[in-house]
């Protein structure tokens, strides 16, 4: 005897769909909230994975040479160390003399201000003089008169503050620098512990590169494998070319920038100039943050010229890496439209704060890759490119 099947109710089929559409909305919101309060722990990963990506041609070039995997990641590893400590003592010096002139930036800084009050003022005078007749004036003024007079009589009736019991110790305030650095302590011995992995991490990444690709492939079977394997070149790929391309655009802007500064008579062009062109390859800012370390040096000759210079020189080279040195150091491996970029800032800025804005396309892409390779998220990869 078959049995006799019913057909489901019009509220089970609704209940399935809702279910069916709600189980990727959850999903989705535990993976941010995972990346939310995990970001320490995912940006030292993908910190220690740029690493790696950028000196990984150094590890095949030394692997020609017939050295092993191993010893070729740790001579390249302790070069970037060594490359580093280089960098940090330089910086260190710069720092040291930009410190000890800080009170003159500051006197500078100061005197500008009073110079652009001083200038609001008297074109306010200008325009009330020109829009306020003759004798409102002559009221508003005696009326000013008045009301200093009243304010000159209130301060001098006014009783004397009283002095604190000899007995009880004033606390000294602290300034906002140590209340920040108090307040944000923990986050800050979290980012150095973090940070601390990260050499190992590198090295490690490089070293079992061959057998860590291995395994991963060894966890599909059959067609899947296959899938696994080109969205894992495709991802390398567009890193690869991402990465390494902005690395090496950094170094060239850093080194132009700095030529382009001692050149001006800026001071410290050896810290301003690598800031102004590591700033510059951030997307869609990245030219009024290059903007900033330069001009506040030009604080100390304190010329017209001198700024003019460093907006004209700052902007010229920022264009020019932009639209022939970026597409071709690059290249167009990165198929991801404006939107999509854009939206990619916005998600991973909120998400990993600033390191999320220098990760954001690396990721965005890494993620068309793989729906470009897997059969049903071809559609959301069409979506994400340009």
């Amino acid at each position: 005897m078959v049995p006799i099947t019913k057909p489901a109710s019009s509220t089970t089929k609704a209940v399935q769909e809702v279910r069916h559409l709600a189980m990727p909305i959850v999903a989705m919101g535990v993976i941010i909230a995972i990346l939310y309060f995990g970001r320490v722990f995912f940006i030292t990963a993908m910190a220690a994975v740029t690493i790696a990506f950028i000196l990984e041609p150094f590890v095949g070039l030394l692997m020609r040479l017939r050295l092993p995997r191993s010893v070729a990641s740790f001579v390249v590893c302790t070069m970037a160390l060594l490359f580093l400590y280089v960098i940090a003592m330089g910086a260190y010096s710069q720092l040291t003399n930009l410190y000890a002139d800080l009170p003159r930036y500051g006197q500078t800084i100061a005197d500008i201000v009073d110079g652009v009050q001083q200038r609001l003022q008297n074109l306010e005078a200008q325009t009330f003089k020109m829009l306020v007749p003759t004798r409102q004036r002559q009221e508003e003024e005696e009326r000013q008169k008045l009301a200093a007079k009243k304010s000159r009589s209130s301060k001098a009736q006014a009783p004397a503050p009283v002095a604190p019991p000899s007995g009880t110790a004033t606390q000294p305030q602290r300034s906002p620098i140590e209340d920040y650095i108090t307040a944000r302590l923990s986050s800050f011995y979290q980012i150095l512990l973090m940070a601390s992995f990260v050499p190992f991490l590198v090295y490690f990444m490089l070293s079992w590169r061959d057998h860590i690709n291995r395994s991963f492939l060894q966890l599909f079977q059959g067609e899947a494998r296959v899938v696994a394997a080109r969205s894992l070149q495709g991802i390398a790929e567009m890193v690869r070319a991402f990465v390494v391309g902005n690395f090496l655009l950094g170094l060239l802007l850093a080194m132009l920038s700095s030529l382009m500064f001692w050149k001006i008579g800026l001071p410290y062009p050896l810290l301003v100039g690598p800031l102004s062109g590591l700033m510059s390859l951030v997307p869609y800012i990245g030219l009024p943050l290059a903007l900033i370390p330069p001009l506040f040096a030009a604080l100390s000759p304190n010329a017209v010229t001198v700024y003019a210079l460093v907006v004209v020189s700052v902007s010229l080279l920022h264009l020019f890496a932009l639209n022939l040195l970026y597409p071709k150091l690059v290249g167009s491996r990165v198929h991801l439209n404006p939107l999509v970029v854009t939206f990619s800032l916005m998600l991973w800025g909120f998400l990993w704060d600033a390191p999320g804005l220098l990760l954001a396309i690396p990721l965005t892409a890494g993620l068309k890759a793989v729906c470009d390779n897997v059969k049903e998220l071809r559609p959301i990869g069409k979506f994400l490119g340009d």
